[in-house]
């Protein structure tokens, strides 16, 4: 089957794409970004983000977000004319995603005990929401539900708070990643041992692995991280701190940088106090050198204070919103906001692929999301030339 993405380090790999929402989607649009060819199999109704908003023209800008440049075939998999169909895509992939609950696939005949014989190459990616092993293995699951699991809302917000959220979903996103680089660590094994492999991704393994620095402090204090708000657990300086019109983040890392910010606030009183030494010192004092900060830095507005810490090579930056970033100078040249041309919904902006690869292009357009079953005749077409030639 011919590719239809642009070239990339991943050109000549087919994707036979299941998955569908968000953490499974996220995971074969970068595959498809780096130049993999990514066929949705889609429910003759369709992936469930379809109907998630919001919504440009009655079409869901959710969805084309992370379903871009895909194509879309609708199957189902209890008919046998449509398992015939999906055998044959089968015959010709690299990769087979899925993330149903555990066992979805086994009962349909497609689970990876039926596959690895029959595909001998064939990956077979699962991502689910705790993996198929285990005594909750069979529960399902959803972003929220397992940073609330896996420990990240815990540390997340200001102390004796609400538990918070995590403001985008990283439950979903981190399990896309992990399957990312299971997929792609899974192909570069095959190209030594001509086998494919099964890859078993948990969302809440995913969420424990994303803690990694709460979970080694836990392991060596004994002692459960709780929430710190805008500052970091180790780390002194490095926190949000009010201004006059806002809020700034800095991030002074080593007793160099406190040194230096401590000259930008004309304070040498506090980089040669005892208590603020080193960065252990600090991190024990925490509470008085922010008060003392806090109170200089609220003097002056957060552009004033930029202006000082930039050239001085201090860490900092104001709390942009994501329309501000998105208009902020470093990210057009890096190309991390791309357009999708969508017949329905017009032109969109998405955000673009932050992997730069030399040698490969990083264009500032991408193909749209395919509507349900759009590429079917095609896709049945080459289906059936390569019955022919075979």
């Amino acid at each position: 089957m011919t590719t239809q993405q642009t070239q990339g380090p991943l050109s000549g790999v087919t994707v036979i794409d299941l998955t569908r929402v968000l953490a499974g989607p996220y995971s074969t649009m970068i595959l498809a970004e780096l130049g993999a060819r990514v066929i949705k199999v889609e429910t003759p109704g369709g992936d469930d983000a379809r109907e998630y908003g919001p919504f440009v023209n009655g079409k869901s800008a959710y969805f084309i977000s992370v379903n871009r440049g895909k194509e879309s075939i609708a199957l189902d998999l209890k008919d046998d004319g449509d398992r015939a169909v999906f055998d044959a895509l089968l015959a010709g992939a690299d990769v087979v995603a899925e993330n149903f609950r555990p066992g979805t696939m086994e009962k349909l005949g497609y689970g990876w005990d039926e596959l690895k014989d029959r595909y001998p190459a064939l990956i077979y990616a699962a991502c689910s929401g705790f993996g198929h092993t285990g005594p909750h293995s069979k529960r399902p699951a959803y972003d929220m539900v397992v940073q609330a699991m896996g420990g990240i809302m815990s540390i997340t917000g200001q102390p004796g708070q609400e538990p918070i959220r995590v403001g985008m979903s990283i439950g979903d996103i981190g399990a896309g990643l992990f399957t990312t680089i299971g997929i792609v660590t899974a192909l570069y094994d095959r190209a030594r041992t001509g086998r494919g492999r099964k890859l078993d991704v948990s969302m809440l393994d995913c969420q424990i692995a994303l803690c990694e620095n709460a979970v080694a402090r836990y392991g060596a204090t004994g002692k459960a991280p709780g929430p710190l708000g805008g500052r970091h657990p180790s780390i002194t300086p490095f926190q949000t701190f009010r201004t006059l019109d806002g809020w700034m983040v800095v991030a002074a890392g080593n007793d160099v940088m406190f040194r230096r910010f401590c000259d930008i606030l004309d304070r040498a009183d506090l980089k040669d106090d005892p208590r603020y030494a080193s960065n252990n010192l600090r991190n024990e004092n925490q509470a008085s050198l922010e008060a003392e900060i806090e109170t200089i830095l609220a003097a002056r507005s957060t552009a004033d204070w930029l202006g000082l810490l930039d050239p001085a090579g201090i860490p900092a930056s104001g709390i942009n919103n994501i329309g501000t970033v998105m208009a902020h100078p470093q990210v057009e040249p890096r190309n991390m906001v791309v357009e999708v041309d969508d017949p329905t919904a017009g032109r969109l902006k998405v955000a673009g692929n932050p992997i730069k690869l030399s040698g490969y292009e990083d264009p500032p357009a991408r193909a749209t999301a395919p509507d349900v079953d759009q590429d079917r005749e095609r896709i049945l077409g080459e289906l059936a030339a390569r019955a022919v030639s075979a």
